[in-house]
C-alpha cells in the first residue's frame, strides 16, 4: 500500500434533498473527527435546482466544482416523477462518464436479517452509463413505445476490467458475469463474450458466467457463493438492490460511481422527505460511502478507523429506529453519530478487515472504434411501419410495393413474432410492424435504400435498421418463427 497523501484534498460536497443534509452532516462530522485531510466545497443539485427551472437539476457552478475537484460526496437527490426532468443523479454520472457503479453488500454486526450468520460479503459491479439507461426512447406509434438497448464493446471492456481490478484491490477470489445473453444474443451476448475474453488476462481470479435470472435466484438461495458480480446497467440496478436487502436494506447500502477522471460517491437510498428534519434517520449508507471515498483518495488509515468505529457501534447495539423500531432504545441520528466518533480507535470483534489497496483503473483506448471487421456489407433493411390493418394485407401490399425494386420481402413480424407469411399461430397484433427486406443480389447501397423508402409512400414508416454482415456473419437477430 502506498503512503497516504498528507495534503488536504478538495472534495465537492452535495448535501442533497430530504434526509440528505442530515446524513451528509453526520458523515462530515465523522470524517473531520477521524483527521482525514479533506476540505469541502459545498454545491447544490437536485430538487432546489429543479425548482429554479433548470431541467438538468445540476447547475453550472456544481459542474465547474466537480471539474476542479474530480471527487464528489453527495447525499440522495430527489427525482421528480411524472414530468420531463431527467434524474440529477443520472445526469451527474453521464456528464462525468462514471461508467462503474460499485455496490458492496456485507453482513454487518448488530443488524439482524434472515441471512445473519451466512457470511454474505459480495460486491455488484454495474456498468453505469449505457444499456437501457442511455435513455433513448421513441413512440413508434401512439400506442407502442420503444427503448434502445445500447451495449458497446468499449463500455463492456471498461467495466469488466474494472471488476477484475476491483477484485484484486480487495483480495477477492472470483468474478461472476450475470447477463441475459440467452435471449439478447447481440447486446447481452457482447457483454458476455467481452467478459470471457478479458477473464483470460486474470488467471489468478476465478471467473464464470451466470444467466441473470438464475443469479437473482442464487442470491436469495445461497448468496455466500458470490464474491464479485459484474453485469450490465439494468441488471445491476436490480441485483444490487436485491443484494442490499440481504444485509439489512438500502439504509446500509453505500456506493461509488467511478470513471477515468471523476469519482462520485453516494448512498443508494432515496431522499425520504417524510423523515427529513426529524433526527431519526440512519446515516450508515452515507458513512460507508465516505469510507469508499477515503480509500479511493488513498486515506486507508482514516477509512479503516471510521469503518471499525461504525461496526463497533452497531456491535454494541447502538442503532437508529430502522433497526431498533419505535418502541424505545433507538438512537437519534445525532446520538448515533456521536457514538461512532467516540468509538474511533475501537474495533468490532466479529469483523475481519480486508487488506485494501488502491484500484488500478483500466486503461482503454480513447478511439471510438474498437472493433474493425475485415469485410462488411449491408444485405437488407428492417423497415418499421405503422399499420392499422391485418398482417396479410400488409404483407401483400409490401410485396407489391417492392416488386420492381432490388429487394424482396422476407417476413413481416409484430413485436418480434413472424405474422407474414402466415404461420398459423395466434398473435395479438399491435399497430407497429417490422418488414424485413433483403437485397435480391445479396448487397445493398444507400441509394437502393432511399429508393426503397420512396416506395413506402402508402405506408407510413417509423424508422429503419440496416442489416449488416461483418466478416461474413449476420449482425442481426431473427424474428420468432423466421427460418
Amino acid at each position: 500500500m502506498s503512503s497516504a497523501p498528507t495534503e488536504e484534498t478538495l472534495v465537492t460536497l452535495i448535501p442533497g434533498d430530504g434526509i440528505g443534509p442530515e446524513v451528509v452532516d453526520s458523515t462530515r462530522r465523522i470524517i473531520e473527527a477521524s483527521g482525514a485531510p479533506i476540505r469541502w466545497e459545498e454545491r447544490l443539485a437536485g430538487a432546489e435546482v429543479f425548482k429554479q427551472g433548470l431541467p438538468s437539476g445540476v447547475p453550472p457552478e456544481t459542474i465547474d466544482s466537480i471539474k476542479r475537484t474530480r471527487v464528489v460526496l453527495k447525499g440522495p437527490l430527489e427525482t421528480p416523477v411524472g414530468f420531463g426532468e431527467k434524474s440529477a443523479n443520472v445526469t451527474l454520472r453521464k456528464l462525468f462518464e462514471t461508467y462503474a457503479n460499485i455496490r458492496p453488500a456485507r453482513e454487518l454486526p448488530g443488524v439482524e436479517t434472515p441471512y445473519s450468520g451466512r457470511g454474505i460479503d459480495l460486491v455488484i459491479v454495474r456498468e453505469n452509463v449505457e444499456d437501457l439507461y442511455a435513455g433513448i426512447e421513441h413512440m413508434q406509434t401512439p400506442g407502442v413505445a420503444q427503448c434502445l438497448k445500447l451495449i458497446s464493446r468499449k463500455g463492456s471492456e471498461k467495466i469488466v476490467r474494472l471488476a477484475f481490478e476491483f477484485a484484486r484491490s480487495e483480495g477477492r477470489k472470483s468474478v461472476a458475469c450475470a447477463t441475459k445473453a440467452n435471449i439478447m444474443k447481440f447486446t447481452e451476448g457482447l457483454f458476455k463474450t467481452t467478459f470471457e475474453e478479458i477473464a483470460l488476462e486474470y488467471p489468478d481470479i476465478e471467473s464464470w458466467h451466470v444467466i441473470v435470472d438464475n443469479c437473482a435466484h442464487q442470491l436469495v438461495k445461497r448468496p455466500e457463493q458470490f464474491d464479485v458480480i459484474v453485469t450490465t446497467n439494468m441488471n445491476g440496478d436490480i441485483l444490487s438492490d436485491l443484494s442490499s436487502a440481504l444485509v439489512g436494506g438500502l439504509g446500509f447500502a453505500p456506493s461509488a460511481n467511478l470513471g477515468s477522471d471523476v469519482a462520485i460517491f453516494e448512498p443508494v437510498h432515496g431522499s425520504a422527505p417524510k423523515y427529513a428534519g426529524k433526527n431519526t434517520i440512519n446515516p450508515t449508507a452515507e458513512i460507508g460511502t465516505a469510507v469508499m471515498m477515503l480509500r479511493h483518495l488513498g486515506h486507508f488509515e482514516q477509512a479503516s478507523a471510521i469503518e471499525n468505529a461504525l461496526l463497533a457501534t452497531l456491535e454494541q447495539g447502538t442503532a437508529t429506529r430502522d433497526i431498533k423500531g419505535d418502541d424505545g432504545g433507538a438512537a437519534s441520528t445525532t446520538e448515533f453519530t456521536d457514538a461512532i466518533i467516540a468509538n474511533l480507535g475501537s474495533r468490532a470483534s466479529s469483523w475481519t478487515e480486508r487488506a485494501y489497496r488502491p484500484i488500478t483503473m483500466p486503461q482503454v483506448t480513447s478511439d471510438p472504434v474498437v472493433v474493425r471487421p475485415v469485410t462488411r456489407r449491408v444485405v437488407g433493411a428492417d423497415v418499421f411501419v405503422e399499420w392499422g390493418g391485418d398482417a396479410m394485407s400488409l404483407g401483400e401490399l409490401v410485396t407489391e410495393l417492392v416488386a420492381d425494386t432490388p429487394f424482396k420481402l422476407r417476413i413481416v413480424d409484430n413485436r418480434g413474432t413472424v405474422v407474414y407469411p402466415p404461420t398459423g399461430t395466434l398473435t395479438d397484433c399491435v399497430d407497429a410492424w417490422r418488414c424485413r427486406l433483403l437485397a435480391r443480389d445479396g448487397d445493398m447501397s444507400d441509394g437502393d435504400l432511399l429508393t426503397l423508402l420512396g416506395n413506402f409512400g402508402r405506408i407510413p414508416f417509423t424508422h429503419i435498421e440496416k442489416l449488416h454482415e461483418f466478416d461474413g456473419v449476420p449482425a442481426f437477430s431473427k424474428a420468432q418463427g423466421e427460418d
